[in-house]
């Protein structure tokens, strides 16, 4: 043990490595999670006196927050809107009432602040929340050294305990409870609410591609269409297809659309499979491949940035564009932040989303122009995100009164907005500040689960003691806070709202940002439409939530 006292960065990754170790133990749909894994290993390994620096804590939590709001920004901005605020009034009700619960719960049972605090955290399942409200309690005035140590600890292992029981409540009450709730079969209404947004096309899971692809390329040999220009070709069709080759005799010639074709020309069709067969009659015989004629279909990811686009469905866009149908190109993925959605005909698009689009080259170069931009996430810019965590910071320091009241961001809360801001600028044009996906996921979970280890190594004595003060307090408060705003909401929606039943699962689910719960509606539904309810509601509660600690802190602290 003395050996991992003298080297902190070896307590710090064991904690990393047998934390995540210990998440990935699954107990029918119930897994602990890294994050959870790590803290109960950090405070075990904590109550023998191994601790890691404050400014180490500091510094992860900055870059972990940082990362969590140049992820949801764009769509944290682009939710700002009828559609978007009408899921919205989950996210809100989810703020109100765990605030409130909190509060009241520590006026009931006399709690200290960093027991109230790590409560709303822990039952909330917003891990985010341990940071805003550690830092918190640091900045509040009248609290000796000691005190303000004890109640940060408190924070850690209230949140352990209740983070354990709301999430196993939050993934039971959605998956299993709301569809028996709402009487239906959660596979059968996915399946037809997608068949309603597809128009009876059949979901493919991840590893499945279709077996009749959608657009396909033909070669045939001129006889019929002696002495017809290319543009003609394409016409009949009713401009459903392009010609992308011409080969006669061993030059490869450009198929303008007045070039005029000749006898045993071969020619390379490309366009939706129907309309490019049909062309063939017009044509001549289907040839084999071809050398030196085959033009593979290409793949490009577009990020749309046309402010036109907001709101529109993927039908309506395929519609205002009619290079989608006449040049044979089609979507087959939609990613919204870190979030695939269906590519459905009625999935709503918002700018800054991220298009995979399949087709012939000429009529991707058209769609991108007009679209958006090509996403190029090859390096991130330093620069950018270097500004983003310094501005975030300075802004956690400003200190706002309300009455007697003291209320700050802080560090966390300072560069969750700046991250929200920079993440949106940057989405608008995609052409400075990358951040790719995967480097700002790999840095949000390891900026997270560094502060949970060293938050867990400082708080381990002082967790014992309290688990045996409060008793069943904090588990029930963690069932509590998880059934009182996911009924409410579930009342909401229904009544008020009209949701449909599979968003609307899928919207509580994201309301408290619990990724184990919508991973465990998609297995029940065997779909991936409750994601489209989800993401909503997860963008803003992602926001809105973390907010909560200082809040929390600056009420419970003017006592």
């Amino acid at each position: 043990m003395g050996i991992i006292r003298d080297h902190p960065e070896l307590a710090l990754f064991l904690c990393l490595a047998v934390g995540y170790l210990l998440g990935k133990l699954r107990v029918g749909p119930i897994t602990l999670g890294g994050i959870c894994g790590t803290l109960i290993v950090s405070l075990l390994l904590g109550t023998r006196h191994v601790s890691v620096g404050d400014d180490v804590k500091t510094i992860f939590f900055a870059i972990f927050i940082f990362a969590l709001g140049y992820m949801a920004g764009p769509q944290f901005f682009a939710n700002l809107n009828r559609r978007g605020l009408r899921y919205g009034v989950l996210s809100f009700i989810e703020l109100v009432t765990v605030l409130v619960i909190a509060y009241l719960i520590a006026q009931l049972f006399d709690l200290d602040i960093g027991t109230a605090s790590g409560i709303l955290a822990g039952a909330a399942t917003e891990s985010a929340v341990v940071g805003t409200a550690t830092e918190s309690i640091g900045k509040l005035s009248g609290l000796t050294p000691h005190q303000i140590s004890e109640y940060q600890g408190h924070v850690a292992t209230a949140y352990t305990v209740c983070y354990l029981f709301g999430l196993i409540t939050i993934v039971l009450f959605t998956s299993q409870i709301l569809p028996i709730l709402m009487r239906i079969n959660l596979a059968d209404a996915s399946r037809e609410l997608w068949a309603k947004m597809r128009g009876d096309v059949p979901a493919l899971e991840s590893d499945e591609r279709e077996a009749l692809p959608s657009t396909v390329g033909r070669t045939y040999l001129v006889t019929h269409a002696d002495g017809r220009t290319v543009g003609e070709i394409e016409e009949a069709s009713g401009q459903r297809v392009t010609v992308e080759r011409v080969k006669r005799g061993g030059k490869i010639l450009t198929p303008d659309p007045g070039l005029r074709l000749t006898l045993s020309d071969l020619l390379l069709v490309v366009g939706r499979r129907g309309p490019t067969i049909e062309a063939g009659r017009h044509i001549g015989p289907e040839t084999g491949s071809v050398p030196g004629l085959d033009s593979p279909l290409a793949t490009r990811q577009i990020s749309l940035t046309d402010k036109a686009t907001t709101g529109k469905t993927v039908d309506q866009l395929q519609h205002d564009h009619p290079e989608f149908l006449r040049d044979g190109v089609y979507v087959t993925d939609v990613v919204r932040g870190d979030q695939d959605l269906p590519a459905a005909a009625e999935t709503v698009l918002r700018r800054g989303d991220v298009l995979t689009l399949v087709g012939a080259r000429s009529g991707l170069d058209k769609l991108t122009k007009k679209l958006g931009s090509v996403v190029k996430n090859s390096s991130a810019d330093f620069i950018y995100i270097g500004f983003g965590i310094a501005l975030g910071s300075l802004l956690g320091q400003v200190i706002v009164r309300i009455g007697d009241i003291p209320l700050s961001l802080g560090t966390g809360g300072g560069c969750l907005v700046s991250g929200l801001i920079f993440g949106w600028f940057r989405n608008r044009s995609q052409t400075f500040g990358a951040f790719p996906p995967q480097a700002a996921s790999t840095l949000k979970d390891l900026g997270l689960a560094v502060f949970i280890a060293c938050t867990g190594l400082d708080s381990g004595p002082q967790a014992w003691p309290l688990i045996k003060q409060y008793g069943a307090l904090l588990p029930v408060a963690g069932i509590l806070m998880v059934l009182i705003p996911a009924c409410l909401s579930l009342f909401v929606g229904l009544k008020l709202l009209k949701l449909d039943k599979p968003l609307l699962i899928g919207a509580i689910a994201g309301q408290q940002c619990s990724t184990p719960a919508i991973t465990a509606i998609t297995q029940v539904s065997k779909s991936s439409v409750p994601l489209i309810g989800y993401t909503i509601t997860y963008t803003l509660s992602n926001f809105l939530l973390p907010l909560t600690g200082p809040i929390l802190v600056g009420v419970l602290g003017s006592r």
